[in-house]
């Protein structure tokens, strides 16, 4: 019985022994050196006339990439990734622009927006009065 208890806590000690250090490199590697130099940004953003998202048909859809540089199928890309980065990505803190007036006719178009900005998940929606409103608020929601 000794010597099988001897040998059970050899190989267990020498399986500890050549084991751990692969088991510690295993888990420290991700932290040790990140995949990219820069974390995702890509959003889709979607636009239809309706009240809200789940009623509204949806007119017209664009990608936009803004890590590492502004691309995809936003008519304006680089403007669009300054405005959300004029906002650290915050899209509630986007405000319409002083020089535009609208009218007060409601027809109210909604616009959706999701994706990754800076490695964090988004999901967003918002109802403007018109499509006159919605394009005062920027190069963003203008496609």
């Amino acid at each position: 019985m000794r010597n099988t208890a001897r040998w059970a806590a050899a190989l267990g000690l020498t399986a500890a022994a050549v084991c751990g250090p692969l088991t510690g490199a295993a888990v420290a590697a991700p932290g040790a050196a990140p995949s990219s130099l820069y974390a995702p940004s890509a959003l889709v953003l979607v636009t239809g006339h309706g009240n809200d998202a789940a009623t509204a048909t949806p007119e017209r859809a664009v990608t936009l990439n803004c890590a590492p540089t502004a691309s995809g199928t936003h008519p304006a890309a680089a403007q669009a990734c300054a405005e959300l980065r004029g906002t650290g990505g915050d899209l509630d803190a986007l405000k319409p622009t002083g020089d535009m007036m609208c009218t007060k006719q409601y027809d109210p178009v909604v616009v959706t927006v999701q994706g990754v900005w800076q490695g964090k998940r988004v999901s967003y929606e918002r109802t403007f009065g018109n499509t006159c409103v919605r394009d005062a608020f920027g190069s963003l929601f203008t496609f």
